[in-house]
């Protein structure tokens, strides 16, 4: 329930729907998309999560896994783990860096980069989709309404701000 005040100044409960809640859609929004992510990229047994690294990494060329998990907004520890498992999978590289032996330095393999080149054409079709029914100029305006709000409530946690 949403409150508001009267004139007099009593507290008034209104009524404040689902589907009028921010936190609510972004949540559901999410759900839609991964699924839809799944469906065309499920063949590929890749994650969003593991998609979005291959992805960082293949704009990179090479980073450290700081910086890898500043890339996609999330804790080195979830970071750590996601690359540990594309290793596993001999789709990305995790040497120790010879500058620094407490860093890693990651990099796509060879097998990474074919995988990531064949994922890609799905990948999109599954943002495609979850946009589905919105115009360009609406999904411009969306896309750049997400970035307003992610790039002002970034400092609130350790999550890094969207990449330009």
């Amino acid at each position: 329930m949403r409150q508001r005040h009267s004139r007099a100044g009593a507290v008034i409960h209104e009524p404040w729907p689902l589907t009028e809640r921010p936190g609510f859609l972004i949540r559901r929004l999410h759900q839609i998309h991964a699924a839809l992510f799944q469906q065309a990229c499920g063949q590929f047994e890749v994650t969003p999560l593991q998609y979005s690294l291959l992805s960082a990494l293949a704009a990179r060329k090479t980073a450290d896994q700081t910086t890898l998990a500043a890339d996609i907004a999330l804790d080195r520890t979830t970071t750590t783990g996601a690359l540990k498992r594309l290793e596993a999978r001999n789709l990305v590289e995790r040497p120790i860096n010879a500058a620094d032996r407490r860093a890693r330095l990651c990099r796509l393999t060879r097998s990474g980069a074919a995988l990531l080149a064949k994922i890609e054409g799905a990948a999109r079709a599954a943002h495609e989709a979850t946009l589905q029914g919105l115009s360009d100029r609406e999904r411009a305006q969306l896309i750049a309404m997400m970035q307003r709000i992610v790039d002002r409530n970034a400092n609130r946690d350790t999550s890094a701000p969207l990449l330009e």
